[in-house]
């Protein structure tokens, strides 16, 4: 295939992938679904006739993809308000990965009359949950979810995938090493938690610093050093037997809660490329299955999806969040967050890659488990939250057409702040405040409309403010406006 070719048809596979989505969103698809879709109508057995049969390839590629989503989404994360759910969210990503992993295995003993080890790696394979597909889908809605329910499965999500990866390759080395001892995959298990978690935080820190204080002549620069770095971040936590996808994670977390220059711009193309990642690794892999040999898994397949959705993830959840204060519906809820995605199927291309016996049969399975978990719970989910009254309606951001880039050197900032319709500051004047000297309003907007203010300006609820402030005064200008 030419490289014209295969450009073109990239490009048409990405463009009918955007537009497929654009079009289906207020139904609720999830873009998994989609994707997959897309990719399995172009493979070898569907209408494009493009014959894809390369797991490395396609690991690869998940692998990159998985770099830039784990990064972005920390970079989307607010620590102050994801920090709450730390030790829920660890314990899910962890005990619970490996209590469902045991119980997906010791089904799977029975129904096809395996080793304990080989149900291990199908239920280590099928044990992390997905993120994306999830707020996705609950985004579609403009919903959000009550108390700290949010970041328990941000957290959750962005964490257990390094697990799930610890499970399937320590699991693999079990099969085909017979030296190989469960205090082996212990202390394997240790050293990847400790090596990335340790990088992370260190290489994201570092960062934070070189960006701030390495002075580009040109701003198109900033992204590409950032995207060099989280490849060194992955990297160098993978080659001495660290988890690479939690170094990146933990790192996109400190950069997107620190101050650096061309905070903005980071972030938007960051996501941007998360969004090209999403779509990439989704086609891919629907380009890797073959439709036909889905059917062969259909009953165990449908039965393996039922232990997982309603055995597996609801017992996982419930031991690990004993010591926690959530109530029953909101551990149902949780439970019923299991929505399985791309890193089962990339894990699944393990075993391929490995020799693993039976490796053809865990790949469709994975993929039929994953396809089943996302039609079950992916269209479900927003239906859920409602009924079990842990959702509400937010009111639809307003996208302001202006932007601050401070200094590194300074600590000036510019923050919005939104009138709350209860405010005691409601019909009071600017000049009224006592605000700090060297804080400026500098745009208001109400109603879709721009107001330059003055201090004869009055506040109006639901305003929302730009204020140019800094460190010195910030706690200041948050109590006038009663912010926490």
């Amino acid at each position: 295939m030419g490289i014209d070719y295969l450009l073109l048809t990239g490009a048409i596979l990405l463009l009918l992938s955007i537009l497929i989505a654009r079009s289906l969103d207020n139904i609720g698809v999830p873009t998994l679904l989609l994707f997959i879709g897309i990719g399995m109508l172009a493979g070898s057995e569907g209408i494009g006739g493009i014959y894809f049969d390369d797991p490395s390839l396609a690991q690869s590629i998940g692998i990159i993809s998985l770099v830039f989503i784990l990064f972005s989404g920390g970079l989307d994360t607010n620590w102050k308000e994801t920090k709450v759910a730390v030790k829920p969210a660890f314990t899910l990503a962890t005990i619970g990965v490996v209590v469902t992993a045991v119980i997906i295995a010791l089904f799977v003993m029975l129904i096809f009359k395996t080793t304990f080890l080989w149900g291990l790696l199908i239920g280590s394979i099928i044990s992390s949950t997905d993120a994306a597909a999830v707020f996705s889908i609950l985004r579609v809605g403009n919903v959000n979810l009550k108390k700290d329910l949010k970041p328990t499965l941000e957290l959750e999500s962005g964490s257990n995938d390094p697990m799930a990866v610890f499970l399937t390759v320590g699991t693999i080395e079990l099969l085909l090493n017979a030296d190989k001892s469960f205090v082996d995959l212990i202390i394997y298990f240790g050293l990847q938690f400790f090596v990335g978690a340790l990088i992370g935080l260190i290489f994201g820190k570092f960062m934070v610093y070189l960006i701030n204080k390495l002075k580009f002549s040109y701003e198109g620069i900033y992204p590409v050093f950032a995207l060099a770095l989280c490849f060194l971040i992955y990297s160098i936590p993978t080659l001495i037997s660290g988890s690479g996808f939690l170094a990146i994670y933990i790192a996109g977390i400190i950069v997107g809660n620190s101050k650096i220059v061309h905070q903005k711009a980071l972030i938007r193309f960051f996501d941007g490329l998360a969004v090209l990642s999403q779509i990439a690794m989704f086609l891919t892999l629907g380009l890797l299955v073959f439709p036909s040999r889905l059917m062969d898994v259909l009953w165990t397949g449908l039965l393996v999806s039922g232990i997982l959705i309603f055995v597996a993830r609801p017992i996982s959840v419930f031991i690990t969040l004993i010591p926690f204060k959530y109530n029953l519906k909101e551990k149902s809820f949780i439970s019923w967050v299991g929505l399985r995605g791309a890193v089962p199927i990339i894990l699944a291309t393990f075993p391929l890659l490995m020799g693993v016996e039976n490796s053809n049969l865990i790949f469709n399975l994975v993929f039929f488990v994953v396809l089943t978990s996302s039609l079950v719970q992916g269209w479900s989910l927003k239906l859920v939250s409602k009924k079990l009254d842990l959702a509400f309606t937010a009111k639809k951001k307003r996208n302001i057409p202006i932007e601050f880039t401070p200094d590194s050197d300074l600590d000036t900032e510019l923050i919005e702040i939104i009138i709350d319709e209860n405010s005691e500051i409601i019909n009071k004047q600017i000049v009224e405040l006592n605000f700090p000297d060297n804080c400026r309003i500098i745009l208001i907007w109400r109603n879709n409309n721009s107001i330059i203010p003055s201090g004869g300006t009055t506040f109006q609820a639901n305003d929302k403010l730009l204020v140019l402030v800094n460190e010195e005064n910030k706690n200041a200008v948050n109590q006038i406006f009663s912010i926490s």
